[in-house]
């Protein structure tokens, strides 16, 4: 396969496996990826995953390589507090919830990073369609649960007080009925207690 017939095969997708290139053609060579790679037409994010030089890595691509390159997975955390607009603060690198173990890539492109959480958690996220793709994140209520259950330190006024989410947006946007239904699938008490204690503080600031 030349490079005519790989940007004619893969000319639709977003992040491209070796997988993906075997089931094309099985006897594949990884030697063709490097030599494509040296002149422009390909990037590496990391080992076994490519895209097109020309892909523009907007927000929504950056979060669909995340899914693809560590799957299972889904953006939570930092990053989709910020997706959501509950914290003013730009992020750094793109924080995602996988069960697998916690890991971490740093590429060119991006700054990836995973953590992991046990299987019986991995929910409540949504499918965000554009452009014919598409791209898991936790919903609103659900991010805010994973950071909290992930960062157990998070537990005075001080604390809430450090993250600086943005109060209208969280009573705007949050629905409290969903954030208690799933809270009570974590079957944590701490957890519990420590958003019980947020909300509070939310509902006083």
């Amino acid at each position: 396969m030349d490079y005519i017939e790989f940007k004619r095969q893969f000319k639709d997708f977003t992040v491209i496996s070796l997988r993906d290139i075997k089931k094309v053609e099985e006897n594949f060579h990884r030697r063709r990826l490097n030599e494509w790679q040296e002149k422009g037409y390909i990037k590496k994010v990391i080992s076994k995953y490519y895209i097109f030089s020309d892909l523009e890595l907007t927000e929504n691509v950056l979060f669909e390589i995340a899914n693809r390159i560590y799957s299972p997975s889904y953006i939570s955390l930092e990053m989709a507090l910020s997706y959501y607009h509950l914290i003013p603060e730009s992020v750094y690198g793109i924080s995602s919830i996988s069960t697998r173990r916690t890991y971490s890539f740093e590429s060119k492109i991006a700054n990836f990073y995973y953590r992991t959480t046990k299987p019986e958690l991995f929910f409540g996220y949504a499918l965000v369609k554009y452009n014919g793709s598409s791209f898991k994140i936790a919903t609103i209520e659900k991010c805010i649960l994973d950071y909290f259950y992930l960062n157990t330190d998070i537990k005075q006024k001080e604390d809430f007080e450090s993250l600086r989410i943005d109060r209208d947006r969280f009573f705007e946007d949050v629905k409290e009925e969903k954030l208690f239904e799933f809270l009570n699938r974590f079957s944590v008490g701490a957890l519990t207690e420590r958003i019980e204690s947020f909300l509070e503080f939310m509902n006083n600031a």
